[in-house]
C-alpha cells in the first residue's frame, strides 16, 4: 500500500514539475514574440548628435572640452543655436575657447546665444548687437527703479530739464532701450536687488549722442518696461504748468470779454442805458 502511495506521488510531482516547465517555456517564447512585434512596429526616431554641458557652468567661466559631451537628440527636437559637432563649437580649436554668457545646468544643450564669440571673454562688448554702441547713464535709487534692474531689461529713458521759459519739462526720449550691464556687471542670472551707479545701454550713434546731450542738459530717469509688454511708448511731454493745470486757466484769463458802450438817458423819472458802438 505505500509503495503504491509512493508511486502515485512521484507522478504527481513529475506531472506537476512538467506542467511548470511547459508554462515557464510558453511564457518566455511569448514575451520574445512580443519584443519582436514591438521593435518591428515601433516608430523610427530620426537622431543628430547635440553637444550639451557635463557639469553646472556659470557666467564668465571658459569653456573646454572636457564640458562637453554628445547626446542624440531627436531632429524634430533640437533647440535653435545648438551645436551638432566639437568644430562647430570650437572652430579655431580648443585653444581659443568661448566663454558663458548665461548660466547652464547639466545636460543642458550648448546654444550659440549663451555662449560668446571663440575667443572673445563674456562682457559688455559680447552683448551688444550689430551696429549698436554701448552708453553708460548715471543713476540713483530713484531714477535707477529702486535697484530691480538687472541685464537684459528694457527701460523708457525720461529727460527732466529747463526749456526758454517754458521752464522745467520731462520728455520721454527713448523707448524700449536694452540695458546691457549694471556698474561693472553683465550677468543676466544675478536675481538680488542692487542700487547701481550706473547702468549701461544699448544705443546706435545717434541715440548715443542724444542721451549724452540729455545727461549734460538736465537729469535722466528710467521706467522699467514689462517683460511682455511689446506696446511702443508714444512720445511724451509734461511742464510744470499742464502738471499742476496751470495752462488751462492762463489760456481762460487770456480770453477778454466783449467790450461795450452805452449812454445813459432819462425818461421821466427812469434812467436807461442804451448800447452804442464804441468809438475807441
Amino acid at each position: 500500500m505505500r509503495l503504491v502511495f509512493a508511486i502515485v506521488l512521484l507522478a504527481g510531482l513529475g506531472l506537476a514539475g512538467f506542467a511548470v516547465f511547459m508554462t515557464k517555456d510558453f511564457i518566455a517564447a511569448s514575451q520574445a514574440q512580443l519584443a519582436i512585434e514591438r521593435a518591428t512596429h515601433a516608430p523610427a526616431i530620426a537622431t543628430r548628435p547635440v553637444l550639451v554641458a557635463t557639469r553646472d557652468l556659470r557666467y564668465g567661466e571658459r569653456l573646454t572640452e572636457a564640458d562637453i559631451r554628445e547626446v542624440s537628440f531627436p531632429e524634430d527636437a533640437i533647440p535653435v543655436g545648438a551645436f551638432e559637432s566639437r568644430d562647430a563649437l570650437f572652430p579655431a580649436g580648443t585653444d581659443t575657447p568661448r566663454s558663458v554668457l548665461r548660466a547652464m545646468s547639466v545636460n543642458e544643450p550648448m546654444l550659440a546665444s549663451k555662449l560668446t564669440e571663440p575667443g572673445v571673454e563674456a562682457g559688455v562688448s559680447a552683448r551688444l548687437s550689430p551696429g549698436k554702441r554701448a552708453f553708460a547713464i548715471r543713476v540713483d535709487v530713484s531714477s535707477g527703479v529702486s535697484g530691480f534692474l538687472r541685464p537684459g531689461d528694457r527701460v523708457d529713458v525720461y529727460w527732466t530739464g529747463q526749456i526758454g521759459q517754458q521752464g522745467d519739462v520731462t520728455k520721454l526720449i527713448q523707448a524700449g532701450v536694452k540695458l546691457v550691464a549694471i556698474d561693472q556687471s553683465a550677468d543676466e542670472d544675478v536675481s538680488e536687488a542692487v542700487v547701481a551707479r550706473t547702468v549701461t545701454v544699448e544705443a546706435t550713434p545717434r541715440d548715443v549722442a542724444a542721451l549724452a546731450q540729455a545727461q549734460s542738459t538736465g537729469t535722466l530717469a528710467l521706467s522699467l518696461v514689462g517683460v511682455e509688454d511689446d506696446t511702443i511708448a508714444e512720445m511724451i511731454e509734461v511742464d510744470q504748468r499742464e502738471l499742476l493745470g496751470l495752462a488751462q486757466e492762463e489760456r481762460r484769463a487770456e480770453i477778454e470779454p466783449a467790450k461795450t458802450c452805452s449812454i445813459r438817458t432819462r425818461r421821466g423819472s427812469e434812467v436807461v442805458d442804451m448800447p452804442i458802438p464804441c468809438t475807441n
